[in-house]
Formats: C-alpha cells, structure tokens, sequence
C-alpha cells in the first residue's frame, strides 16, 4: 500500500518522480504529492487529492522543479483521502517526508511533539515523523542522525523517505516492515517501493534489509544496517521487457492481463521443464524437505488464500499428504497446534503481503521443518527470507483484481502437488497425465477466451443487481469464492460464495428473482448433487447464470442462463473456471462504468496490517 518515489541526481528529477508515480499507482490512489528542494535551497510541494493525473496537472500549470526530490501515491489509512493528508508532510519548511506503513505509537508520539511547540494540520500517522526528524535536525543532527533516532522509537511498519534543504544533495531513507529498494544509475540514485518504479532510469537494483538506513546523493550512497554498522548490498540487475506494463491496444490493465495467461502459464509451466531435477525448480534443499514432509500448512491473504484453498484438494487426493489453509490475519494470533514435519507453505503475489510476511516471521522455530513461497517477484520479502521460494512467471500484474497472478499460482500448487507425489509413489501413469494437462493448459485457456462475446452478453443481467450468490461443489468452491471476490472488487456488487450443498442451511432465504445466482457446474462426479441443489434456486423463483461443461446437459430455459465452458480434465478445470468468472466481473464493472483497474479504496501490494 503506498507508493514511494525519491531521486537525487545531476539533472532536473521531477518528470522522473511522476513517472515513478505512474508506475506505482497501482499500490494507492487516493492522493498524490511531490516535494522538491530547487536550486536556491528552498523547499517546493505539489499535493493534491486524486490520481496522480491531478498532480500532473498541477506539474503542467505551475511546475515545481529540482535536483533533489521525494514523491508519494496514498492509499489512506489514518486520515481520509485529503490534500492536507497526502504526503508528503513538511515541517519548518525545512525538511519533507513520504512514509509507507503504519506508525502504531503515533498517538503518544504525536502528544509528546504537541507538547515541543510542533502544530499538526492533518490526522496522518506520518505527519509525527516529519516533525521529530526536523526537532533532531534543529538540535544539529544530520539527516541521518535525524533519520536513525526517530525510527528508533517507532512502533510498526514503515518505508521512509526525507529530504532536508540543508543537505540539498541528499535523500535519506529507512525501511522496517514495508519494501524500498534503491536504484543505481551514472551520477544519480533513486528509491522507490517497486523496482517497476524506475525501471524507466535503471537496471540496476539494491534491495533494504529490514532496518537498513540508506544515504543518496549524485556522487554515491551508504547504507548501515540496524545497528547502524556500515554494510554492502548485493547489486542485481532485473531483467525484462521496460514496457511490460504499457497497456498496448487494450482498453484497461484487468482484460491485458486476463488475455496474457495462457502465455503466463505455459512460462510458469517451462520453468520446470527447463530444471535441472524436479525438485530444484523449488530451490535448494527442496528434495530433503519434501521427503520429510507429512502436512502441510498453507498460509495467504485474498486471491491467494483462494489458490491455496484449491491447492488442498490437489495436496490431498495427488500427493496424500493433509493440508491446512488458513488467512494469515487470523493465523499469526492464535495458539496453533502444528503435525509433526509440516512444510509451511506461503503464497503472494508481490511477495511483500505484510500479514503473510508476519505469519512466516512470527513463526515458532520448530514450527515447520521448512518454508515457501510461491510469489510472482524476485527479491521481494517473502523470497528471501523463506528458505524455498518457486517463482511465477505471471510478469507485471498493475490492475489491482489479480487474474495471471492468480492461475499461475494455480499452476504452481499443481506442481508441487505432483512433485510430493513423486516422493509418495505417484502413480507413473497419474504422473504423465497430469504433466500432459498443464502442457495443454494455455490452449485451453485460449478457447476460453474465446467465449468472452458470450460472457460479455450475460454480464448486462447483473449491471442493475446490488446481490450476487456465487455457488460451487468441491474444487470448485474456492473458485466460486474468486469469482464473487472479484465481482465485488471490481464492479461493487455485494457477492458472496457458498458450497452449493449449504444452501439450504441458511442463503436459501435470500434467493428471489432480484439475486442472480452464478454457479459452476463442471461435468465432474459432483454434478448431479449441483443440480439439485440448483432446482433449490429455481424453485424460489431465483435467476440462475450457469457455467456448465459443454458435456453437462444443461440447457437455457426461462430462468436458467447457460454458458458453454470448453471441456477440460477435471484437474484443470478450477483454471478456465477461474478465466471465465474473471471475464464476467471485467464486463459488468465496465457496463457499470467503475474503475476497472483502480478500485476504490483498494490497492495492489497490501503492505500494512
């Protein structure tokens, strides 16, 4: 949540702090601010409420120019949307700050800068910072020494970012809890939280510690870590398209990036065929955990509590080891009873989702016999501080609702469902025929995406309905669960999924003609129990819109909306479900004219508790 941008350098910065900003909208949108120190030593600020479209358009009427500078996109926690609560936060007219996080003691904090003298404008945890480092800096520390005693009495989550008018050269920069990584260029440096950020200036990339302190200037940087010892970071280069993230002829990121995945999955799917051995395409140590393992543990947020979810099935009936699937909100606080040999499993998109980070950090050390993640960036947090790590070849993902991210951590549940199968005698036969299907995967996507014209069509019955019952059998309940996660992110109807068979047990009673009922009915060995349950619907008068099987035998009839579905092998049936249910929640959020990619009150990498 959030996004940082900071530069300093030789030449004018602020077109590159806005393009920054572009990049990185997707973590936040609810303001947009820069501040620049210009060539006479004083301090300039642009902040306004909105997308970052506002702030360039402040930048296009009354620029605000300089070689050293710092930039924010918001996603609100403490204090609503506002201009006065976007950051950057001054104080002094000498020193700016942008933060990323959650500042937990701010209220005693902020009570004791009260009784210093200091004034506050806005209700931001942030603005508390901002006012300690400049009373460090007014009692003659340097901005480091500013810097490294005020996050020192911070309590929670943050990425910081500040500039001082006295050290004009320089951007100083802190990290606890929230990612920030420093970009490496010929006579400048720059911070952002994402390297996508500033892939438009550099290739080059150094990823914080947790509690590093970094100093930028034009001519080079430090970096100390948490005890302020003087320390050296690896330098990577990232590799990758720069425009990965242009939108091409499509008309928002969400359709882009749901037409992208047959080639997202057929990549994640080579990456083991291009391995040296099965177990290695999970990383070092891989094969002797794998062979310990007797359970399970699968930890997520979201989307990807929702593939983790589908994964159990696959864990159970392939691999024949119990699974657990638990949201990692909930999982970090309460008092669990672990099986013997557990592999604790995590799964995030960014690699950087902070409740699942905290699960794996808060981990008791005899806990699990190992952890991994399955995430879709390199070096992101998750990624180094797990002791295995499969990488996803889902590319960038900008539009907020994941779809590619998604399947192909689908794709990678498969996979480790067959590789701890082949450690428990999996079947050769078994074995071939699930390899054969994620090779046929991505056409089967392909044909999928071809019933979009239909999809759309069905979508226009739901553009006036304020109520969505999603419903599914089996696997197909967690898939039903990402479908109305997705309708209701996107297009702001209220959905919810139930198992088919617990309709009668309660949600039966909301059911009439004013609540469309979406369900999925692949022609699995669920199937007729999913339409009696679906003669439950009718029988109350209620709307039903059915995914079916081309094989299924279902029909359209008055009140009965039926959309062929490809035939699939039922191992893969969650990932065109999933495909088709996307489709749907894309075209009624675009006929409802909301903001397809940015949602409201949301954001992509969700980096605070």
């Amino acid at each position: 949540m959030c996004g940082i941008v900071a530069a300093t350098a030789r030449r004018e910065v602020s077109e590159i702090l806005l393009e920054g900003l572009r990049r990185l909208e997707y973590r936040g949108y609810d303001s947009a601010g820069m501040a620049l120190i210009d060539n006479e030593q004083h301090l300039q600020l642009h902040k306004y409420l909105g997308k970052v479209a506002a702030l360039e358009d402040a930048q296009a009427l009354n620029p605000i120019l300089g070689c050293t500078g710092i930039a924010h996109t918001r996603w609100a926690t403490h204090g609503k949307p506002s201009a006065v609560n976007a950051h950057p936060h001054i104080s002094g007219q000498r020193v700016a700050v942008v933060h990323n996080g959650i500042i937990e003691n701010h209220e005693a904090l902020r009570e004791e800068m009260r009784e210093a003298g200091y004034e506050f404008s806005s209700a931001t945890d942030t603005e508390v910072i901002v006012h300690m480092i400049h009373r460090a800096l007014d009692g003659g520390a340097t901005l480091l020494e500013a810097m490294r005693g005020t996050v020192d009495r911070l309590e929670g989550a943050y990425a910081l970012a500040a500039i001082d008018v006295q050290a004009p050269d320089e951007v100083v920069a802190a990290r606890s809890g929230s990612p920030l990584v420093v970009g490496v260029g010929i006579g400048e440096h720059f911070l952002a939280s994402d390297t996508l950020a500033l892939r438009q200036v550099t290739d080059r990339f150094i990823y914080l510690e947790e509690g590093d302190t970094v100093v930028c200037s034009a001519s080079g940087l430090a970096i100390y870590d948490s005890t302020g010892e003087p320390v050296q970071r690896e330098m990577k280069r990232v590799s990758g398209d720069v425009d990965d993230a242009d939108l091409g002829d499509f008309e928002h990121y969400m359709l882009k990036e749901i037409y992208e995945q047959p080639h997202a999955l057929a990549a994640t799917f080579a990456k083991a065929a291009g391995a040296d051995s099965d177990d290695s395409i999970f990383g070092e140590g891989a094969a002797e955990a794998f062979a310990r393992t007797k359970a399970i543990q699968i930890v997520a947020c979201g989307t990807s509590y929702h593939a983790g979810m589908v994964a159990r099935y696959w864990l159970e009936d392939i691999a024949g080891i119990p699974c657990q699937v638990e949201v990692a909100s909930e999982f970090r606080y309460r008092k669990r009873v672990s099986h013997p040999d557990t592999l604790l499993v995590t799964v995030s998109q960014s690699g950087e989702t902070a409740d699942t980070l905290s699960a794996l950090r808060f981990a008791e050390p005899d806990e699990f016999i190992a952890s991994l993640v399955i995430a879709n960036v390199d070096n992101s947090s998750l990624v180094r501080e797990s002791d295995m790590a499969f990488l996803t070849r889902a590319g960038t993902e900008i539009g907020v609702a994941s779809t590619k991210a998604f399947t192909t951590q689908l794709v990678a549940f498969l996979m480790l469902a067959l590789e701890l199968g082949r450690h428990r005698g999996l079947a050769p036969e078994r074995e071939q025929q699930l390899l054969d299907g994620l090779r046929a995967l991505p056409d089967l996507v392909r044909k999928t995406l071809e019933i979009d014209p239909a999809i759309e069509a069905m979508s226009s019955a739901f553009i006036q309905k304020h109520h969505a019952l999603f419903l599914g059998r089996g696997i197909q309940y967690p898939i039903a669960m990402e479908g109305a996660l997705k309708l209701k992110e996107i297009s702001y109807i209220h959905a919810e999924a139930y198992p088919a068979g617990e309709l009668k047990h309660g949600p039966l009673a909301l059911v009439d003609a004013d609540m469309p009922v979406v369900a999925v009915a692949p022609n699995d060995e669920l199937l007729d129990k999913l339409k009696s349950n679906l003669e439950e619907v009718r029988s109350r008068g209620g709307e039903l819109y059915v995914f079916a099987d081309q094989d299924a035998g279902f029909s359209d009839e008055p009140g009965v909306h039926v959309l062929a579905m490809p035939h699939a092998p039922e191992v893969l049936q969650p990932v065109i479900y999933t495909v088709a249910l996307q489709l749907l929640a894309y075209h009624v959020a675009l006929q409802k004219g909301t903001d397809v990619d940015k949602p409201r009150n949301l954001a992509k990498s969700v980096t605070v508790e």
